[in-house]
């Protein structure tokens, strides 16, 4: 059964799109279950970083704790022991969350830089944790330039992977669309976002529980001929049909909220434009909407009447209940949370963190990008590095029958032999100059620094 405004879409699989779609939702579902209620499946604590964010370390720790409690997410709390044990203290949960102390902390301001001026901060403890497999994913609530400069240095990209990109899910229906990337890698190539193409597909499959996530290229038209050079070559690429992912055109900025498709992708600085742009909006918009409705005592009733409609309108559009963004692409689990986060943001971004961990997605990129092929790399396997020199080879033993072969070594002719000539100064490598070249060029005078030229006689001029 399709809703009322879902058309039903052929699936690779047999039957509908929307079936499939349900289908794999229902495996996902059926998969966390597992993993939740097997101990040697669940996934490792969430790290979580308590020293980032606007609201450190208090509110940070409340939605920890909060996940915790009420959800069964395991978490490890990153920061300033003292701190951490003293607010655990107040909320009556001391000692049943393990604590992992760091000496520094980014500020909120700092930028890309921070990751090597401060080693010690929580941010790099955190990812040392994931690293070692002491945690599953890191929570952060720090500055996007410092946690993502931190996590790509300490964590490093997965193998075959270009560029991180940071996805986040837009309040669109029937269901949230994916859009990356949004500020981790401002300046692209078209291969790039062919693989952001994959990072979001693998993202969608487990965060939308979709089989087959339709992918949209962000443009300026919806025309494949519209667009700078980089979305031409890149909608070419992605409509080539060999990448591993659904393609469905270029969509353009109007169709963010539409749902036309279920991931967009574009750079870095356009996707940090667009959502910062969608944020902006949606606030003005509610404050509109919000001076209307209590501007009089008709329009409080009609508002109380539509009360339920305008709280699920407020949820829907609320920043705080999707988590935060995910930077994908790295060998683990990042989830950068808004500045602003507080309690109710922190425990959605550790929900977030806990579910992708369940769904093995770094395993699941991992094979994404494996499936992902570019005109680039046309035949290159994932992984392998000496690929070039076996296309090489394949082009060399691909040579059309009568076309003449490359030319090997040149052999050096016996010079015992009398009936053979004696090589020329050119033939034996040595420079084809007269014996008196370098006289002539040491009388020459120099044209370059001062210092280079000879120096003059007594007589010179």
């Amino acid at each position: 059964m399709t809703g009322k405004g879902e058309q039903a879409r052929p699936s690779p699989t047999g039957g509908t799109q929307p079936a499939a779609d349900a289908r794999a939702r229902e495996a996902n579902d059926a998969r966390a279950r597992v993993v939740t209620a097997d101990p040697r499946l669940r996934p490792a604590p969430i790290a979580v970083d308590t020293m980032g964010g606007d609201h450190a370390p208090d509110e940070i720790i409340d939605g920890a704790v909060e996940a915790f409690r009420e959800h069964g997410v395991r978490v490890v709390l990153v920061g300033q022991a003292p701190r951490i044990r003293a607010r655990l203290d107040r909320l009556g949960i001391a000692g049943e969350i393990p604590i992992v102390h760091a000496d520094e902390a980014l500020d909120m301001g700092e930028g890309a830089l921070a990751s090597w001026r401060k080693p010690r901060s929580s941010v790099a403890i955190a990812c040392h944790l994931v690293k070692q497999g002491r945690a599953s994913a890191l929570v952060s609530a720090g500055s996007t330039a410092g946690v993502v400069a931190t996590s790509r240095l300490r964590l490093k990209g997965q193998q075959g992977v270009m560029k991180p990109a940071i996805a986040v899910t837009l309040p669109t229906r029937p269901r949230p669309t994916v859009l990356l990337d949004a500020g981790a890698t401002a300046d692209v190539k078209p291969e790039t976002l062919v693989q952001f193409a994959a990072l979001g597909t693998a993202y969608a499959q487990i965060r939308l529980g979709l089989a087959r996530p339709r992918v949209g290229l962000l443009n300026i038209g919806s025309e494949a001929g519209k667009g700078n050079k980089l979305a031409k070559r890149a909608h070419e690429l992605l409509a080539s049909g060999h990448n591993g992912v659904e393609f469905a055109g270029n969509v353009e900025g109007h169709d963010l909220l539409a749902g036309k498709v279920d991931v967009i992708v574009t750079d870095g600085f356009t996707g940090n434009v667009a959502l910062k742009t969608l944020e902006g909006t949606v606030r003005t918009a509610f404050g509109e909407l919000r001076e209307a409705v209590t501007s009089s005592r008709t329009a409080r009733v009609g508002a109380l009447l539509q009360r339920r409609k305008l709280t699920e309108l407020k949820d829907r559009f609320d920043s705080d209940t999707y988590g935060g963004g995910v930077l994908l692409g790295l060998n683990g689990t990042v989830i950068i949370a808004h500045g602003a986060s507080e309690a109710r943001a922190v425990t959605s971004a550790c929900l977030l963190a806990h579910e992708l961990a369940a769904g093995r997605i770094v395993e699941r990129i991992r094979d994404q990008v494996a499936a992902t092929r570019t005109s680039r790399f046309p035949r290159w396997p994932h992984g392998n590095h000496d690929a070039s020199k076996d296309g090489a080879r394949e082009g060399r033993d691909a040579r059309k029958p009568g076309e003449p072969d490359e030319p090997g070594p040149r052999e050096i002719p016996d010079t015992n032999d009398p009936n053979v000539s004696p090589p020329s100064p050119v033939e034996q490598g040595e420079d084809e100059r007269r014996p008196d070249a370098d006289a002539d060029t040491a009388a020459r005078p120099a044209t370059g620094h001062p210092a280079d030229r000879p120096e003059r006689g007594a007589g010179g001029r």
